[in-house]
């Protein structure tokens, strides 16, 4: 199953989940496995930056979980002032991750950013 059907679901439970980008390297922020029959929809994504110096964020779309398959950029390298949030999705932009992909970011600088997400997990 790719998705629950919306007209027939059973359970939408709210959840939120922080990444810290300990590194320069992509870190899954939020993975829907294979077989899981849901689907996550993000409602936000917002990056902070807890340092003083500006931070690049770039946030991606993958075609498998566990930030595999190919990335989509939803946000290319965008710089984040410091002490600062950047909103990349939100309540009007909202998006799904079906079964077998995953959301994941790439800091530009390591243990500068916090990655923050409100989601639906939907089945």
């Amino acid at each position: 199953m790719a998705a629950p059907n919306l007209m027939s679901v059973s359970t939408i439970y709210g959840r939120t989940t922080a990444t810290n980008l300990t590194s320069t390297a992509a870190t899954a922020v939020l993975s829907n496995a294979a077989s899981s029959n849901k689907v996550l929809k993000i409602n936000t994504l917002n990056v902070a930056n807890t340092t003083t110096t500006a931070a690049n964020i770039s946030v991606s779309w993958y075609t498998a979980a566990a930030i595999g398959g190919t990335p989509f950029a939803l946000v290319g390298t965008v710089s984040v002032p410091g002490n600062s949030t950047l909103n990349v999705i939100d309540k009007g932009s909202a998006f799904y991750v079906e079964e077998n992909q995953s959301v994941g970011a790439t800091a530009g600088t390591a243990n500068a950013l916090i990655v923050t997400c409100s989601y639906e997990d939907i089945t």
